[in-house]
């Protein structure tokens, strides 16, 4: 099935934090106004709904896709822009990492919006000038860089200050985002 793209008003971002646990996500103006923010929570519940654990991991990607689609039909996005998942503590850890790669890309080819993969050390590089940093760390440098609707509740606040430091090193490297400021 072959979406059509809004073609006319504000071209926006989307940038995000992937994961199938809590998917951050952020819509911003190529200038870094940020538009709109959220966190796509999932939890599994194979054992509470007694079904099969695979079946509960395509229920959660379900919803997952909801979410985005959602938000790609509500904005003008131009552009999508991705953490790069990468290692793995277990094989179904390693599973998910190509899940939400998956569901990024996909998305991507669908709505046929290019997307941008950027790795997590450049994001911290970028936000804050070192590799390493911790969940705070991420939220401090965030809230320094951009006016942030932050919601107040940890693990969401995370999520978004990670999709957001994805779109800071993406405005350094992205020649579209380049492109995009000049239009």
């Amino acid at each position: 099935m072959k979406r059509t793209k809004k073609s006319t008003g504000t071209r926006y971002i989307l940038a995000n934090d992937p994961s199938i646990t809590g998917w951050g996500w952020a819509v911003l103006e190529p200038n870094g106004n940020i538009v709109e923010t959220g966190c796509i929570k999932t939890s599994p519940e194979h054992k509470k709904k007694r079904i099969r654990k695979g079946d509960d991991s395509v229920r959660r990607i379900h919803d997952v896709n909801l979410v985005l689609m959602d938000v790609l039909e509500r904005y003008n996005i131009v552009l999508i822009l991705s953490e790069l998942q990468h290692g793995s503590q277990n094989a179904q850890a390693a599973v998910m990492i190509g899940v939400v790669s998956a569901i990024a890309q996909t998305l991507s080819d669908v709505f046929q919006i290019p997307i941008e993969w950027y790795s997590e050390g450049d994001s911290k590089m970028a936000s804050l000038g070192k590799r390493a940093a911790t969940k705070n760390e991420m939220i401090v440098a965030i809230d320094k860089l951009y006016e942030v609707p932050w919601r107040g509740i940890k693990y969401m606040d995370e999520a978004v200050a990670d999709a957001i430091s994805i779109f800071h090193v993406a405005q350094e490297q992205s020649e579209v985002i380049k492109f995009l400021k000049n239009m």
